[in-house]
């Protein structure tokens, strides 16, 4: 038996075909007007070429990562790490690329101060591209930050403690500071009662200990400077 087409359905199938053509090219479009102004630093307007794209295809891998890369040189930390999460949600054949978006993540939870979060992020990256050397070396940076911040932490609680013990101890009822005081002796040089001098070698050695209080935290802030400067940029598609 001879299967009759009807020329509805011929029609139909080739309107179908011409429409998926046309979508097809205007995603590719705004895609490359998106990358162009990505290169020009139009990010915004990337952006929109980004979400044309989006709208005609919605599971354009490459117009839903570039996206999120835009966001982040917008510095929209929010919008990129929610976009590049959506990303990977429709990515699931290709660990390269679902590797660079948790690196991405990485960075952006970075700019946060979200320390932790961003070392689980790249640790994700390199889970799925051990070979990847950008990510090792902003998880080696992360993880630098987090360890400068708990020693400094933790420099802060012996600073407290010992200044409550100082207090504690200075902390003397009035008469027995009168007792240890000697009577004023005329015509004799100005004497230093041993209550000056322990407060004031307390006050030369709590400067000094906010001098290298001080010494430290602009380190650690240069350190963290050089190496924000030196840290690569996000992955590109």
């Amino acid at each position: 038996m001879k299967t009759v087409i009807s020329k509805y359905v011929l029609v139909v199938s080739m309107l179908m075909i011409t429409f998926s053509l046309s979508a097809q090219k205007n995603v590719r479009k705004n895609i490359r007007q998106g990358n162009k102004a990505f290169q020009e630093q139009k990010y915004t307007e990337a952006s929109k070429f980004y979400q044309d794209a989006i709208e005609e295809n919605p599971k354009s891998m490459e117009a839903n990562f570039n996206l999120g890369n835009a966001f982040y040189r917008q510095k929209q930390w929010n919008k990129s790490i929610e976009q590049m999460n959506h990303y990977l949600s429709i990515e699931k054949d290709d660990p390269a690329k679902m590797s660079a978006a948790w690196h991405n993540i990485g960075n952006a939870l970075l700019q946060k101060k979200e320390i932790e979060k961003s070392i689980e992020a790249y640790k994700n990256a390199l889970r799925l591209n051990p070979d990847d050397e950008e990510t090792r070396y902003n998880l080696a940076v992360a993880q630098k930050i987090m360890q400068d911040q708990q020693q400094s932490e933790n420099q802060n609680n012996q600073d407290k403690n010992q200044q409550q013990q100082q207090n504690e101890q200075q902390q003397q009822p009035q008469d027995q500071q009168n007792k240890n005081q000697k009577p004023e002796q005329p015509n004799e040089p100005e004497q230093m009662s041993q209550s000056n001098a322990r407060q004031i070698l307390q006050a030369i050695e709590q400067d000094e200990k906010e001098t290298q209080q001080k010494v430290q935290q602009i380190k650690a802030q240069e350190r963290q400077q050089k190496a924000e400067e030196n840290r690569r940029q996000n992955k590109d598609w």
